[in-house]
């Protein structure tokens, strides 16, 4: 007689919220085991925060920079996309306050920086290209609330809104998986009124926001001109309103024009949150100006204020899953703010409900 844990256990239909790096990874494994599973995404697309955004100028990743990779699982399934990805020569170096005045000690220890081509949100994109096929992934569509199917109480169902505040009802699922940043799933789970024990824990996360600058200077791919500013391609800054630098057009197959992506620090991007984006923008030049040395207009600028950017306080624990309510989440939140948290969370997660 097979054991229990080696027993068939039956197909479900799962609701997948969220097509970012976790939602689409337990996706992708709740699929590939031969569950039926939908995927609901609010934004055009799938990434998340593996985000790239497309200018006259060239591409930005504007929210992950790179990724790296520790957990063999992790590696395993990024040799099912050979050539995607390709390492940064980042020089990355740690910068002072002003100036651009590089730090002689105190830089972590190197390991491989990657990069999907030719953007970041490629790597998503194509994990989530049989789903798109398939016809399971719904974007423009926010989930709003999660109830009980109305014609089966053992099942879930799922009111969204989409373009135009239209509103539709999707029903009959087994499962409902949340791998959306940690305040949003906390919201919907307690306005649906759904799974106490998992808004408690959840609400012991903290995610810093963070704004994001983006900055193209075309005139620097001029003959005889290779770049402007620093000799580095990426640097982490103690400077009070920035926390990263990199030159965007220094990754694998980005084009050559001179892009760079600024980050704010996390307690300045606190502080300032609500302001007016243009007021957020004069004082991130400034700063770039003082750690870079580049003194030139900027012929492209372009703001973004991500709510939930990096972890601060993770959960400590791969996922949440209530196997009597069938509903669970995961996100890099629950440990930590790496690509592969978010990757690892996702698999975990599938693997408790599959």
């Amino acid at each position: 007689m097979a054991s229990k844990s080696a027993a068939v256990r039956p197909r479900s239909h799962v609701a997948v919220i969220g097509a970012g790096m976790a939602g689409i990874a337990c996706a992708r494994t709740l699929a590939q085991a031969g569950h039926t599973v939908t995927v609901f995404e609010k934004s055009r697309g799938t990434g998340g925060r593996m985000a790239t955004r497309n200018s006259p100028f060239g591409t930005f990743d504007y929210g992950a920079q790179y990724f790296t990779v520790r957990d063999p699982r992790f590696a395993l399934a990024l040799q099912t996309t050979p050539g995607l990805c390709k390492a940064w020569s980042a020089s990355t170096v740690r910068v002072l306050d002003t100036f651009g005045l590089v730090a002689a000690a105190g830089l972590p220890a190197r390991e491989p920086h990657w990069v999907p081509s030719p953007g970041m949100n490629a790597l998503v994109k194509h994990w989530a290209q049989p789903l798109v096929d398939s016809g399971h992934i719904e974007c423009d569509t926010q989930v709003t609330r999660i109830e009980r199917d109305a014609l089966n109480r053992a099942q879930w169902q799922l009111r969204t809104t989409g373009p135009q505040d239209t509103q539709h009802v999707y029903s009959g699922f087994d499962t409902v998986l949340l791998a959306v940043p940690n305040p949003q799933a906390q919201n919907l789970l307690q306005n649906s009124a759904q799974a106490p024990r998992l808004v408690r824990e959840i609400s012991k996360v903290q995610v810093a926001p963070c704004w994001t600058m983006m900055l193209a200077f075309p005139q620097a791919s001029q003959p005889n001109m290779q770049h402007l500013g620093p000799q580095w391609n990426a640097a982490r800054s103690t400077h009070h309103r920035i926390a990263w630098l990199s030159r965007e057009s220094s990754k694998p197959g980005r084009g050559s024009i001179e892009r760079w992506t600024v980050q704010a620090s996390a307690a300045w991007s606190h502080e300032h949150l609500e302001d007016d984006a243009a007021r957020v923008q004069a004082k991130l030049l400034k700063a770039f100006s003082e750690i870079t040395g580049i003194r030139a207009e900027p012929s492209h600028v372009v703001m973004h204020r991500w709510r939930y950017a990096q972890t601060e306080q993770p959960l400590g624990k791969s996922h949440l899953w209530d196997a009597t309510e069938r509903i669970g989440a995961a996100g890099d939140w629950c440990l930590g703010h790496r690509v592969e948290d978010a990757f690892v969370s996702g698999l975990e997660l599938a693997l408790a409900v599959a």
